[in-house]
């Protein structure tokens, strides 16, 4: 079924296009608007927000091409037709190739007109499903991710507390045999809570809503603060954490918040599979258009076959279910996805039985010259 009384806009600097294709449209019961330059079809877009533009390519002034980029990125789910001559048919495929769904050439009769507008606005309305679709998908997801949080927090905290109360001899003396399985199961239990965190922040983490909160972020500060965070568990350790940052390194534009996480991640994993004794390099310096930082240690490494599956979700390079370091398995996934959402880069380099350096470059914020 068709877009009922469909919105269309006809941008042709000939009058006589503009009316003929507007009476064969009328005709079929849609909407129609027309605008003789390119401008002025830019301003009627925005005002009447069309389903299917048809737009010529040879106008004066701004020309069709660049009317057609402008919508493009206006609305890409607008239906564009291109209108063009004969000797022009590479120009409509270039078009095409530009966010164009078809071209008409001239003469063109009614027929012909109405077949490529009911081909446009299927298009359209296919576009328009699918986008509904996955606005209910994403609405079911987010409730699914929200309830099965609350079911799984609030037993588990629950319990925790629980166990804390017989810890403290509230409910009578505990032998030492029992406290030290309950010192464990409390562990356990902590370990999961921690897990059902990393993966609602991953399921609902929103690129889009992220930045519009971007700030100027000094990568510097936030290693230190995460350093400082981490150092007693890389002290219990012995390991030894460095910082090597380049004077005036630039800003970047982001989230300080998803910047720490990435920070704490990456700097929580090279102190957790690093050897007793070992080393936890941080190095922060300027690269062409990026602001890079490296996380490097001298730790277990990880095996060659195991590294193009470190960024999925619940992968862990030793999936033991008794394995001496315990994991989620998601604090590299939600690294990468963070990064991405930074239009950044995250690399990563490992020897086994060497260490492991993670790379990660970000675009620098284009106006600060401030130092770090």
């Amino acid at each position: 079924m068709l877009l009922d009384k469909a919105s269309v806009l006809v941008i042709d600097d000939e009058e006589m296009v503009r009316k003929s294709c507007a009476k064969v449209l009328r005709e079929e019961g849609h909407v129609v608007r027309g605008a003789e330059t390119g401008d002025q079809g830019l301003d009627l877009f925005k005002e009447f927000h069309p389903d299917l533009v048809l737009i010529d390519l040879k106008m004066p002034g701004k020309s069709g091409m660049e009317v057609l980029e402008e919508l493009e990125s206006e609305d890409p789910d607008a239906v564009k037709i291109v209108i063009t001559g004969h000797a022009t048919v590479s120009s409509a495929i270039e078009a095409m190739q530009r966010g164009a769904y078809d071209f008409i050439p001239k003469p063109f009769s009614p027929d012909e007109l109405v077949l490529i507008v009911k081909r446009g606005l299927e298009k359209r309305r296919l576009l328009k499903e699918k986008k509904g679709l996955l606005i209910g998908q994403e609405k079911i997801r987010r409730n699914m991710v929200s309830l099965v949080s609350h079911e799984l927090r609030a037993p588990i905290a629950a319990t925790v507390q629980y166990l804390e109360v017989i810890l403290e001899g509230m409910a009578g003396e505990v032998s030492p045999e029992a406290k030290e399985l309950i010192h464990r199961c409390d562990a356990r239990l902590l370990e999961m809570l921690d897990m059902i965190g990393k993966w609602i922040n991953l399921a609902v983490f929103d690129a889009k809503k992220m930045a519009e909160h971007f700030e100027d972020v000094n990568l510097s500060e936030i290693a230190l603060k995460s350093m400082d965070r981490l150092k007693p568990s890389a002290d219990k350790k012995k390991v030894r954490l460095s910082l090597e940052a380049q004077k005036n390194a630039p800003f970047i534009t982001g989230s300080k918040i998803c910047m720490e996480e990435v920070f704490n991640n990456l700097i929580g994993n090279a102190i957790k599979y690093n050897r007793e004794k070992g080393r936890v390099l941080v190095k922060i310096y300027e690269q062409e258009k990026d602001v890079c930082f490296e996380i490097d240690d001298n730790g277990i490494g990880i095996e060659e076959e195991n590294l193009p599956r470190i960024f999925d979700e619940f992968y862990r390079v030793d999936g033991r279910r008794n394995s001496p370091i315990q994991g989620s398995g998601l604090g590299l996934a939600i690294v990468k996805t963070m990064v991405d959402a930074h239009g950044g880069v995250i690399k990563v380099d490992s020897r086994f039985g060497k260490g492991t350096n993670f790379k990660v470059c970000l675009p620098k914020h284009v106006h600060s010259e401030k130092g770090s």
